[in-house]
Order: structure tokens, then sequence, then C-alpha cells
């Protein structure tokens, strides 16, 4: 496969089985620098903070106009990213925008809600009311900016070729399914977190 998306839920180690998975396939790995990206192509830097902004913490509000430059110059770029090939694309609908292109495989990362609040307390060092309020936050903008710019949902099972659950695994196991779902695996020696 030359593109592979990367879907994940927050508290769901996705990032982090990203960060493994790129070195052992010898690909690019993608992920804020394409907002950063498209938004400059858009002329629109502040629909890149407000998509960084999950949780709405910083109050940006880019106007209509900007936000569908923004989407389109997104596709742009992901569409050059994924001819050019070799690469692991996190976020940013990815399982949308390349659905139909050759050679792409869609992969989401979840957890049960529980533990992926847990991991997020230790991981901020916060506490757990706070951490579940992150991830509740979190699922919400997914869910709202799915429907609200593609009209289907964030966790429909047909978008992803493989959806795999951390709650039994590390990323460096779920980086040796991926590796096999691939079906191309330089087997570097496994990275540790």
């Amino acid at each position: 496969m030359t593109v592979i998306t990367l879907s994940r839920q927050l508290g769901s180690l996705g990032f982090e089985t990203a960060k493994l998975l790129a070195p052992r396939l010898g690909y690019r790995l993608v992920w804020r620098d394409l907002i950063n990206q498209a938004a400059r192509r858009a002329g629109a830097p502040e629909v890149a903070l407000a998509m960084i902004d999950e949780l709405n913490l910083l109050g940006f509000k880019p106007s209509l106009e900007n936000i569908l430059a923004y989407l389109k110059a997104i596709k742009t770029v992901m569409l050059e990213l994924a001819d050019a090939g070799n690469v692991i694309i996190v976020g940013r609908a990815g399982q949308i925008l390349l659905a139909d292109h050759r050679n792409s495989i869609h992969l989401r990362m979840i957890a049960p809600v529980g533990l992926r609040v847990e991991r997020l307390a230790n991981r901020l060092g916060i506490s757990v009311e706070a951490a579940r309020a992150q991830i509740d936050a979190s699922d919400r903008y997914h869910q709202r900016y799915f429907k609200r710019y593609y009209k289907i949902p964030w966790d429909g099972p047909g978008l992803y070729d493989l959806t795999i659950n951390t709650a039994k695994m590390t990323p460096n196991d779920a980086v040796d399914i991926i590796c096999a779902a691939v079906g191309k695996c330089e087997c570097h020696e496994r990275a540790t977190l």
C-alpha cells in the first residue's frame, strides 16, 4: 500500500502507533503539518488554529468561506501526498477524501472510554474528570466535523478497512497487525515507546 490513513479516538494510542509504524514501513508521517499546509494554501491561517483547537479553547470562529477553502485545500494536499505514496496521514478525514484512492488502506484506532480516560489522565497528569471532559469534547468535535462537512458518521464501519481496539494491546502489537494487513513491512527492529 502506498497511502495509509489513520483515524483515532483520543486516548486510543493511535498517534503513538502511527509514530512506530512510519519508520517500520519506511513511510512519511503527516499530521498537523497537513493542516498548516492547507491553511496556507487557502489563505486562512485562523482555520488551522481552529481545526487544531478541538476543544475550542482559543475561541477562533473562521468564516464559512474560509472553512470551505481550507477543506478544498486539505483535499488537494492529501491527494498530492497520496499520489507521491509511502505516507501515513493521521486525521483530517483522510478515510473519506482518499476512499477511492488506489493503493490505500484506512485504519481506525479505538479503545473503551474508561481506558482512554485513564490513559489521558496519566499522560497529562490531570484528574479523571478533566480527562473525561476532554475525551467527550474530542468525540463530539469529530462527530460534528464529519456530519457537518461530509454528512456521514465519524465512526461508520464502512469507512475503514481495519479497526483496531487497543484495549489489550500495545502500539507495537497494533503495528504488527497493520503490517500484516498492509502486506509490506520491512520489519525493522521493533521500536519502543
